[in-house]
């Protein structure tokens, strides 16, 4: 995402709460970046949320006639004088302050004295942020899922243009007998579902990624289940290219994942809410299937389900269909809304 920004901006500078000058890419670190007071404490930038607003409001940004932030979290929180333009292209409002806010107080965070001190800064988070909202001009969304999203939390209208996806690095080989999993491996991504159903079927899932639910996923796994870690760009295209399938258990905001095992021609098995209704054929060309409930046995049938249409397959018409979100497609599409005229209001409409 980023990286486009800074093809269709090649003069901006960047400013970050946190980066990692070794993980950025040539094309970011060509850019002047700057981070904010909180970078020599990136390490545990998890528990660093509530010291995040002020950070942004320290940023200097006069001068800049445009400020495009690019947000799941407060960016869209920093300061600007009225004659600059602010467009923030949104991938969701912050899930653990809102839609996901209960699951992660009541369910997710065990300790009482972590609640305790969670539902004040939560409270004091939530308004900051539904007020931060009104400082930008122009919301972009990732997808229709995060549009509703916007307009839920902030009241706010927005234009859908999705996230660019490197379709053309992507390549098939004929599939090895392994499903794939690609995430985070944090609570909200329903990991404990994919995990608990392979076990039981005892289909061979490899899972990239890693996260603070490892233990816990390492746990309750069978030997027919292998956790692969992170992985490197090459690594993971590979891993794509030889899958059976790709699985996707939990309710994503866009899901550049399914968009990447599509450009890989490989099918998608995806619990039907949020961004997979969006992005997962189900129909011509027929790229997998949608499963409505989040538990382990709907999840098991979809699998028996595809392995008996897997013979209709066409690789190549999965990889025609994931063009359409190519970074050619992005920059095409917001081209008009960085440099078009203001939209009447503030709002952007429709395209």
């Amino acid at each position: 995402m980023v990286e486009a920004l800074c093809g269709l901006l090649p003069e901006a500078d960047i400013f970050t709460l946190f980066y990692d000058p070794d993980l950025i890419s040539p094309a970011i670190r060509s850019h002047r970046i700057r981070a904010s007071f909180l970078q020599p404490f990136r390490n545990h930038y998890r528990s660093l949320l509530p010291l995040m607003p002020m950070a942004l409001e320290s940023f200097d940004l006069r001068g800049y006639d445009l400020v495009v932030s690019s947000e799941s979290g407060p960016a869209k929180g920093v300061i600007l004088s009225s004659a600059t333009r602010h467009v923030c292209y949104c991938h969701t409002p912050m899930r653990y302050l809102w839609d996901l806010y209960p699951a992660y107080r009541n369910d997710w965070v065990r300790s009482r004295l972590k609640r305790a001190i969670m539902t004040p800064f939560a409270n004091y988070l939530r308004l900051w942020d539904y007020a931060s909202a009104a400082r930008v001009d122009d919301f972009v969304a990732n997808s229709a899922n995060v549009r509703r999203r916007i307009w839920k939390t902030y009241r706010r209208e927005s234009v859908v243009v999705q996230p660019p996806v490197a379709v053309e690095q992507f390549y098939w080989k004929p599939p090895e007998d392994y499903y794939l999993v690609v995430s985070e491996l944090v609570a909200y991504k329903g990991l404990d579902t994919a995990v608990r159903a392979f076990a039981k079927i005892g289909r061979k899932l490899c899972v990239v990624g890693d996260g603070p639910e490892f233990r816990s996923l390492r746990r309750m796994a069978t030997g027919n289940i292998e956790f692969c870690g992170r992985a490197s760009d090459e690594q993971l295209r590979e891993l794509y290219a030889r899958c059976r399938a790709f699985l996707m258990p939990g309710e994503e905001d866009f899901g550049i994942t399914v968009v990447e095992a599509l450009a890989s021609g490989k099918p998608v098995i995806a619990l039907g809410r949020g961004g997979a209704v969006e992005t997962v054929p189900v129909a011509e060309p027929l790229g997998g299937l949608l499963y409505s409930d989040a538990t382990e046995d709907a999840l098991c049938k979809a699998i028996e389900l595809w392995e008996r249409r897997e013979h209709l397959l066409v690789p190549q018409a999965l990889q025609a269909y994931a063009a359409r979100f190519s970074a050619a497609e992005f920059t095409r599409k917001m081209k008009p809304i960085l440099f078009g005229p203001p939209s009447p209001g503030g709002d952007v409409g429709d395209l």
